[in-house]
């Protein structure tokens, strides 16, 4: 039996309704259109799907280089704003074998154990944030504690100057709205003047520590030799902006997102509070329950098959395919009842939220760790804590997170 409506099952991000709460529009197309084509593009909206095409060596995370031209002249216009700004360079566009060889000059930084050690610094910096709190009664959460933290660590990571903290929170929000399917020409014009702010500041910074080399992860990426190579200027220039802006940016919204589900949830609150060491667990919940990441794309470098209910579907080489991380998360084939919170769910280290693959997200135990301490230090000290005021959204579906929420201890 049918359990969601037929008319839901379109993909329209330029629908306030959908960048709201997508999940509704997930499940329709995931019952009735599966493998849902919109204009040039293919929409996945199942897990089995979904962790294929991450997975699967017969896809492309560079689009600009493997992708079918876009037949409408504002997807064309974009992707040329694209490539002038030479963004496959970073890491995150490439595949192997430049992929692999970029990644292994930085992963050393980003270990279990590399991460783990942070721990102490972490649980420091959200400490001092409460104790400010609990002394005022309340705080605001995303102003307070989910941008200062994560923001700080990897300033700390890089031996990056914070004193333009709020600069930089500004140009990473531009510059993340270049993700968003619904971003105009416009918007993509305030991309390049933030990138025009930023790629300056970055630069006098990267010169000077090549003059003053330090114990820091920009010194280690300005020196390192790894089997006879190094990063060339754009590599590395790349790979600094993406370290900054994804470094901080991914974890705030999963800080946001993850207490305004607890929250809702006070069920599952509490049983944090009764049982501190859900931790690791709860954080991959709240990742698969409602992940600041949505989607990602891919393009196929064969003919591609996905089996539906109405028969095969082939996509051709060089179709954008988006893979929607927030639909198979909640995907009922995988997780029993999805809508439903579950801090102790047996299977949520499943999720999708930070991709899969090889271009399985490479900070990811640094946002966990983050989270973990700052979600879990506010469920400790203050399991009563209530919303006050209006929640906002930032108007984004890629990146996915809370705007505003105020909290009263």
């Amino acid at each position: 039996m049918s359990v969601t409506d037929p008319a839901l099952a379109v993909f329209t991000p330029l629908d306030p309704a959908f960048r709201a709460n997508p999940y509704p529009f997930y499940a329709a197309l995931r019952e009735h259109d599966p493998v849902h084509r919109t204009g040039d593009v293919v929409i996945l909206t199942r897990y089995e799907d979904v962790a294929y095409t991450l997975r699967s060596n017969d896809f492309s995370r560079d689009i600009e280089a493997n992708g079918n031209e876009p037949t409408d002249p504002l997807s064309r216009a974009k992707r040329e704003r694209r490539r002038s700004r030479n963004s496959s360079k970073t890491i995150l566009n490439l595949d192997p074998p430049d992929h692999t060889r970029l990644r292994r000059l930085v992963s050393k930084a980003f270990t279990p154990s590399s991460i783990e050690n942070l721990r102490p610094r972490v649980q420091h910096l959200v400490d001092d944030v409460l104790d400010r709190a609990h002394a005022r009664g309340g705080m605001e959460l995303i102003d307070e504690l989910a941008f200062p933290i994560p923001f700080q660590v990897i300033s700390d990571l890089l031996d990056m100057p914070v004193d333009r903290a709020d600069e930089l929170r500004d140009w990473s929000q531009v510059i993340t709205f270049a993700l968003e399917p619904a971003s105009t020409m416009e918007d993509l014009a305030e991309v390049d003047k933030a990138f025009g702010q930023l790629i300056p500041y970055l630069f006098e910074i990267i010169e000077d520590r090549r003059r003053h080399p330090g114990d820091d992860l920009l010194s280690a990426l300005i020196a390192v030799e790894d089997d006879g190579d190094n990063l060339d200027a754009a590599e590395l220039i790349s790979f600094v902006v993406l370290l900054y802006i994804a470094g901080h940016e991914t974890t705030v919204n999963l800080i946001g997102n993850s207490v305004n589900a607890l929250l809702k949830h006070p069920d599952q609150l509490s049983a944090w509070y009764q049982n501190p060491d859900l931790g690791v667990r709860a954080i991959d919940e709240l990742l698969r329950f409602d992940g600041p990441v949505q989607q990602t794309v891919r393009v196929p470098m064969v003919p591609v098959h996905y089996e539906t209910a109405a028969g095969r579907v082939t996509v051709e080489p060089g179709t954008v395919v988006t893979t929607v991380l927030g639909a198979g998360n909640h995907d009922p084939s995988m997780f029993d009842v999805p809508g439903r919170l579950m801090l102790d769910r047996a299977n949520a280290g499943r999720h999708l939220a930070f991709a899969a693959g090889i271009h399985y997200c490479l900070g990811s135990n640094l946002a966990k760790l983050e989270a973990e301490v700052a979600v879990g230090s506010l469920v400790r000290r203050f399991p009563t804590m209530r919303s006050v005021g209006d929640i906002t959204w930032r108007d984004r579906l890629t990146i996915r997170g809370v705007d505003r929420l105020g909290l009263e201890f």
